[in-house]
């Protein structure tokens, strides 16, 4: 008999997962989309901006898996015949804001954390010696603690608040002092159940992530992320429903799942085989009965973007990342059209893109769009030494409650809420395994195969 699976979140979670169905199951599988927003796609957005593709989400993605090879989402991209559209970014140095001005990256640490604190003589941090061997591992089999936790510990004060809380910050909006190692430095994590030290650990955790010599650390799809999103909805060949969130997700007498959708006045239903459900954390704890799952938090953020008239004049770097101690909206910055040479031209706009707000900060982005720009220009002008002209065109792209915070301990509870699960249900997503296309495309393969094992077990 046909098999009918229900995929619950339309982002690129969900869509891998759709992908990965249709290239293993029988043929006539059902797969229906659900995602109550008006798109595809999560957070991969791409808009318009002075007649350029401008990311209003995630911009680009890890080339490499940490392990070697390439990554989940470039797999995917191959998979979907875009392996041909993917672009990567000039080699531009990046920089930190520091009282006011900007000083380069230091070179060979793991998300800020240095392997050698030489390698922070360029800048004027002072770094603790307390790093010293104590006889065992830093952390026990499993153990999980904040980064800002173990990095102070070891390093000192200032090489979490104007390195790594920078650093993360430019991923998570959140600070180092509250986000799990385990989820976010998982490399790290791994190595320092072994190492003595944390520069060892982090010498460790390079060497075992060592990419080929001249390969570029990050992708993007030319045109576009929505193109990557286009192609795998097209590809699954998945009956996608837009607009209508799913309300109650209930097991029937027969084995199958009862799905209640659509507006509360009007509701509809549907049963299928089997469920993945890639949704963030709150709906999936609503429709799991799961309050657990409730408990991750998330950060609201804002992106303004701003295409500047041709010819403007900006640092030659590829953007720069701001430490929270500096009182910024502005957390990060792209120099669009420098990093991304192949949006670039001569009589084009300069486009730049800034990432406004952190955890904790909902209050400061409660403005209207155009009092948002006006913030993010006069900083960046601040920030680069130099008054940014005034915008031919601009745009602010919210993502309210858009970022997860994972707290210490966040792996093992998404492990106690798998296997509650019933059978024939399976978690995707960011809200479980991690923020980073590739980890989400990873996630949503791994379900895929979870339930197909579980319906080849039960034909």
């Amino acid at each position: 008999m046909r098999k009918r699976i229900a995929i619950i979140g339309g982002g690129i979670a969900g869509l891998a997962a759709a992908v990965r169905l249709r290239d293993v199951t029988p043929p006539g599988t059902e797969i229906v989309v659900y995602e109550q927003s008006s798109a595809l796609g999560g957070k991969l957005r791409t808009g318009d901006l002075g007649g350029l593709p401008v990311e209003r989400g995630a911009e680009s993605f890890l080339n490499s898996a940490p392990g070697g090879g390439e990554s989940a989402a470039v797999a995917l991209a191959r998979r979907l015949d875009l392996g041909d559209a993917l672009v990567h970014p000039a080699a531009r140095p990046a920089a930190l804001a520091f009282g006011g001005g900007l000083v380069p990256i230091p070179g060979g640490t793991l998300v800020g954390v240095p392997g050698d604190l030489s390698a922070l003589d360029g800048v004027a941090l002072a770094a603790s010696d307390a790093d010293v061997d104590s006889g065992r591992p830093l952390l026990a089999p499993g153990e999980d603690v904040a980064v800002g936790a173990l990095v102070r510990e070891r390093f000192g004060d200032e090489v979490v608040d104007r390195l790594v809380d920078p650093m993360l910050g430019g991923v998570y909006a959140g600070r180092a002092d509250r986000l799990s190692l385990r989820v976010t430095m998982p490399q790290l994590a791994h190595t320092a159940e072994t190492e003595h030290t944390l520069a060892g650990a982090v010498r460790a955790a390079q060497a075992r992530g060592r990419r080929v010599p001249g390969q570029p650390v990050f992708a993007a799809v030319e045109g576009g992320m929505s193109r990557l999103v286009a192609a795998a909805a097209s590809a699954s060949g998945a009956r996608v429903r837009l607009g209508l969130p799913v309300r109650e997700l209930t097991r029937t007498p027969g084995g199958r799942w009862k799905l209640i959708f659509g507006p509360v006045p009007a509701p509809r239903s549907d049963e299928v085989d089997a469920v993945i459900l890639a949704v963030p954390a709150s709906p999936a704890a609503r429709l799991l009965g799961d309050p657990e799952v409730a408990e991750l938090e998330y950060a609201s953020v804002a992106l303004a973007g701003l295409a500047l008239p041709p010819g403007t004049r900006l640092p030659d770097l590829s953007g720069f990342l701001v430490p929270p101690g500096e009182g910024t909206l502005v957390k990060a910055a792209t120099f669009f059209t420098t990093k991304w040479p192949h949006l670039a031209t001569a009589r084009g706009p300069v486009i730049v893109r800034a990432s406004l707000g952190r955890a904790g900060e909902q209050e400061r982005l409660q403005l209207d769009d155009a009092s948002l720009i006006a913030i993010a220009r006069r900083e960046l002008g601040a920030l680069i030494g130099a008054e940014l002209p005034e915008p031919v065109e601009s745009w602010v792209q919210r993502w309210g409650g858009g970022l997860p915070q994972y707290a210490p301990g966040h792996a093992d509870r998404v492990a106690r809420a798998r296997a509650a699960l019933p059978e024939g249900l399976a978690l995707a997503g960011a809200a479980f395994d991690g923020v980073g296309i590739p980890v989400c495309v990873a996630s949503g393969e791994r379900a895929a195969d979870e339930v197909c094992k579980f319906l080849e077990e039960n034909r």
